[in-house]
């Protein structure tokens, strides 16, 4: 790895042969299964994985962090670790390698390996869905097409960003992919210049392969949809209004890397606006820096992920790491996954890779 250039953090790197000896190994049976997974028609994958129905229930998903090891590698013991904690806090569904998990860090060939590490290890305690989108349609469909092989449920796809397109090449775009599986679409115009309005959702859910929306615009949004039959999930600090009054069905949560007992506790226990205001400093607080770069200084901080960023992401400042540790405090660290003590990292903690 070379040294990232007038960055305030360190990029000195202790080897360790038996973490890298493992997580390559464990890379290359993901890899194996996918090569043998692919093999398989993508309708008959997803016929075996899991039904439409299915996934349009799952009302707790987490859009899990993808760690990293000091060589800017996956750590998948660390990965491992973050999913089975999910899963022991009643998470439903692990969104794979999306903007939270940094899909648009990775190569293909590494996000498929992710999707299909997940499938493999976790598919039969909860549901799998796969980050594929593109801004080239090609692409997406590509991607789309090896993620049913190696057996996700559905994926999640934004609408094509940077080089956008008109309304017809937006349902031209999904009408491609609809085809090939289950797909769940991503409106979040803060990340993709564009808002899919109505009106493209609209045609779009006549598809019987449409499984719902991902909806970041609001909660207006989100109980017209829901009163004309369209299945929405909702983002951590809309959920509660959208959840019990606007007819969502769910959230996919950043702050369920967090918090998820408590996140678990918003989606299934009622209308409970206490813990929904104990709970909006921490939302604010993961969006302070485009995401997810909070949410990776968090779960550093907290001992549960190793401190390393690629590039372009760096840790939060000085600030606005003591600002978490005090957050922590306030609502309690008991709330928080991990068993360690949370800590203020200092900028020589940070490993920053910049090519991996």
């Amino acid at each position: 790895m070379l040294r990232a250039s007038n960055l305030p953090f360190s990029t000195s790197i202790t080897s360790n042969f038996n973490n890298n000896r493992s997580t390559y190994c464990k890379l290359q049976q993901a890899n194996a299964r996918f090569d043998v997974r692919l093999r398989l028609s993508s309708s008959a994958a997803v016929k075996d994985r899991t039904s439409i129905e299915e996934v349009r229930s799952l009302r707790f998903i987490t859009a899990v962090k993808t760690p990293y090891l000091p060589s800017g590698g996956f750590d998948l013991e660390a990965y491992d670790n973050l999913v089975n904690t999910q899963i022991a806090n009643g998470v439903e569904g692990i969104l794979v390698a999306g903007s939270t998990g940094e899909g648009q860090l990775m190569t293909w060939d590494e996000q498929i390996m992710l999707i299909a590490h997940t499938v493999s290890s976790f598919g039969d305690k909860v549901k799998v869905i796969g980050n594929a989108g593109s801004n080239c349609t090609k692409e997406a469909i590509n991607a789309t097409e090896r993620g049913f092989a190696v057996g996700m449920d559905a994926a999640l796809h934004i609408n094509p960003y940077y080089g956008r397109t008109s309304m017809a090449g937006l349902v031209a775009h999904y009408n491609s992919l609809l085809p090939i599986g289950p797909i769940i679409i991503y409106n979040v115009p803060s990340r993709s210049n564009q808002d899919i309005p109505p009106s493209v959702v609209e045609i779009l859910a006549q598809n019987p392969n449409f499984v719902g929306i991902k909806e970041c615009v609001g909660n207006e949004r989100v109980k017209l949809y829901t009163d004309k039959g369209i299945v929405v999930w909702s983002v951590d600090s809309l959920i509660h209004e959208a959840k019990w009054d606007c007819g969502a069905v769910g959230v996919q949560s950043v702050a369920s890397n967090l918090v998820p007992g408590l996140m678990r506790e918003l989606v299934f226990e009622g209308k409970n606006p206490t813990l929904h205001s104990k709970l909006m400093p921490l939302f604010h607080w993961l969006i302070i820096e485009p995401s997810p770069i909070a949410l990776n200084t968090a779960l550093a901080q907290l001992g549960i992920i190793k401190p390393v960023f690629r590039l372009p992401y760096v840790p939060l400042s000085k600030e606005q790491r003591v600002g978490f540790v005090n957050l922590v405090k306030e609502m309690g660290r008991e709330h928080f996954v991990g068993e360690k003590d949370v800590q203020v990292l200092e900028d020589d903690d940070f490993i920053i890779v910049d090519r991996y």
